[in-house]
């Protein structure tokens, strides 16, 4: 292959791999004022071809399994919430009906009114089943060390690195060996790292450090970026669902961490650095089953 056979379309904060006459093609159409394009075309090497293109792909994969998953989490909410909240509704315009006359119709209201109040039961049902569904856990937690489930996840967390054109550093120390569930706990590092490259400010090229420190109770393991810090507005509501402070953001990152960390039983934080940056942790105790 040679190197004229692969670019990059560079638009606004996303990148593209396309075959190049494909991407001159985008470029002279937006040229030519058929539409508007914000970028570049980027010659590329077989290597680099390679390296963009998976990057690119990644970038395309993530983005559908992200909106894949909200989208069924949205119809499973609303296939369990449009009856139940419907009927509440009718109910409730009947028994209005049954209360505002001449003789109110008590006895048939109060019965509106039980109505009601079980097909609220059965809404709050409907979402007791979503979170058994979201809460199952086809996999045995395994005996491991936290460093070793980072040394697993480390080509990840450097692709994500060379996505933002920032630094990665590990500090790591042996770790005992804990009972987790090695999937979700590397989905928290990995969430985290990803939010520390993407808090870096615009043009500054983002570094997060990656640490763990054993001690007799536990494991902590630290994730520092050298963004601005958390806002003061942000930091009640950080781990709340869908609370995001990205543009693109789905508010699920932190949430869903902090729920993996408390059921291992242990604990998940933050704090602002003096001059910039911000630490996350979470700490796993030695008795986590």
């Amino acid at each position: 292959m040679s190197d004229t056979e692969v670019a990059v379309i560079r638009a606004s904060t996303k990148s593209y791999a396309l075959p190049l006459t494909d991407a001159r093609h985008v470029q002279g159409v937006a040229q030519s004022g058929s539409c508007h394009c914000v970028g570049e075309v980027i010659p590329l090497s077989h290597q680099d071809s390679e390296s963009g293109g998976t990057a690119a792909l990644l970038n395309q994969v993530i983005e559908i399994a992200r909106r894949t998953a909200l989208g069924e989490m949205a119809s499973g909410m609303a296939h369990e919430l449009n009856q139940p909240l419907g009927a509440i509704a009718t109910f409730a315009q009947a028994g209005m009906r049954m209360l505002d006359r001449p003789q109110p119709m008590i006895p048939q209201a109060l019965e509106v009114l039980k109505q009601i109040n079980q097909e609220a039961l059965n809404a709050g049902e409907g979402i007791r089943r979503l979170r058994r569904m979201f809460d199952q856990d086809d996999s045995a937690r395994t005996r491991c060390a936290v460093d070793e489930l980072i040394l697993e996840l480390r080509p990840a967390l450097e692709l994500l690195s060379a996505r933002h054109n920032g630094t990665l550093e590990l500090s790591l120390a042996p770790c005992p060996v804990l009972s987790v569930d090695r999937v979700k706990i590397q989905h928290v590092i990995f969430s985290m790292v990803q939010n520390g490259f993407e808090s870096a400010k615009q043009g500054h090229a983002p570094h997060v450090r990656v640490g763990v420190a054993p001690d007799r109770y536990g494991v902590e393991t630290s994730i520092v970026d050298s963004g601005p810090g958390v806002s003061e507005e942000a930091q009640h509501r950080l781990f709340r669902p869908f609370y995001t402070t990205k543009t693109h953001g789905t508010g699920l990152g932190l949430a869903s961490s902090r729920s993996i960390v408390e059921a291992h039983e242990g604990s998940i934080g933050y704090e602002n650095l003096s001059g910039e940056g911000c630490r996350f942790w979470f700490r796993l105790p030695l008795s986590s089953e």
